[in-house]
């Protein structure tokens, strides 16, 4: 009787071993801080390379140290900020030789696509294009999805491309902060075609448009009669619209989208510049109308550049600059100064005469106020 109840006992034991309602051990709980992460973020500063490193492989054209470069500008820190104004003067010499193209449009309209096709179109002409995509932040964890090299896959990949996206943080336009401090970078390390791509959400695009050469204007067809207000004041602003998507069945639409355009635009006060602009049509998708964007767009550079409006529009927009930092810190009394007011023709003269960093005569101008108030 004993045997047989220990042979029981035992295969009682190993069922209810097998049993579904066995508890396994759980995962260990991971640290609430990364302290890999930690480490990194004081080691920071030890990890800052001295200016003369960053300028040197900017010029040589070292995208690593390229994107590094970036980072500081975008950063906060006044040791980062110093550090950028420093390689920011020194690179200031070797920019403005490429071509600024800045691309706004409705939702929907195929940015990053046609931006894509337009940039792998140059490079496959051994142009260097750099793409400086800005992505919406949000309101309440002022994050951004930063997706823009997943959106454009084969330019991203292409070794005379350079993608950088940036998150807008709240500015208006759609434009970071420090974009255009990040073209001056772009135009030093050799690439000779800038593209500026915004949120394009119907914000004011005056940001954009005072730091670009050429100002371009995407839509689509059938967009409905509640989008009419935002086109109006971004086509005032655009030198060349081009109505993507012209493929399969929606290219008629496309075309009678243009003609629209086309009619409108006799409505508005001649442009600046003293060229009238152009509408296009094209797809991104297949590539059609791609180069006939192209040839308006330097068409159009070339034409300004004969008339002197685009080196007359080039100074004006590195004043812009200053007066837009000063801007970002202070209020309408920092103009009421009588310091100021007499420092500030004199700082615009130099930046003219391209004898001075636009971003360095802002911090002069600031300092020099507030000494006055102290």
């Amino acid at each position: 009787m004993c045997y047989f109840y220990v042979i029981n006992q035992s295969a009682m034991e190993e069922k209810k071993t097998e049993s579904a309602l066995r508890v396994n051990e759980g995962v260990e709980k991971p640290e609430a801080i990364n302290a890999s992460a930690v480490e990194r973020m004081k080691s920071l500063k030890q990890k800052l390379l001295p200016a003369e490193v960053y300028i040197q492989g900017i010029l040589r054209g070292d995208v690593v140290l390229l994107s590094k470069a970036i980072t500081l500008i975008e950063s906060a820190l006044p040791a980062h900020q110093q550090l950028a104004q420093e390689v920011i003067t020194a690179c200031l010499p070797h920019s403005g030789k490429a071509i600024r193209l800045g691309i706004t449009g409705v939702p929907g309209a195929g940015k990053s696509t046609f931006i894509e096709a337009l940039g792998m179109f140059l490079c496959e002409q051994k142009k260097r294009v750099a793409v400086l995509a800005i992505d919406p932040s949000s309101q309440r964890s002022k994050g951004s999805i930063l997706g823009d090299k997943t959106r454009m896959e084969q330019l991203s990949a292409h070794p005379n491309a350079y993608i950088r996206p940036s998150a807008s943080s709240g500015t208006l336009g759609g434009v970071a902060r420090k974009t255009r401090e990040s073209i001056i970078l772009c135009e030093a390390a050799g690439f000779d075609s800038i593209f500026v791509e915004t949120v394009g959400v119907g914000q004011s695009e005056t940001a954009v448009h005072s730091m670009v050469d050429f100002f371009l204007l995407l839509l689509i067809s059938g967009a409905g009669d509640e989008l009419q207000g935002i086109k109006r004041g971004i086509m005032e602003m655009a030198d060349g619209i081009v109505v993507n998507k012209a493929d399969g069945d929606n290219l008629a639409k496309a075309n009678r989208a243009k003609a629209e355009c086309e009619s409108a635009l006799h409505l508005f006060p001649p442009a600046a510049s003293g060229v009238e602009p152009k509408v296009l049509t094209c797809s991104a998708l297949t590539g059609s109308g791609i180069d006939e964007t192209w040839k308006m767009i330097t068409n159009h550079l070339e034409i300004i550049r004969q008339n002197g409006f685009l080196s007359h529009k080039r100074i004006q927009q590195a004043v812009q600059v200053m007066h837009d930092s000063i801007n970002d810190r202070l209020k309408s009394d920092f103009y009421g100064n009588k310091l100021i007011q007499q420092l500030l023709p004199e700082k615009e003269a130099a930046i003219k005469n391209q004898k001075l960093s636009a971003y360095i005569g802002a911090n002069d101008l600031l300092s020099a106020y507030f000494n006055s108030i102290k």
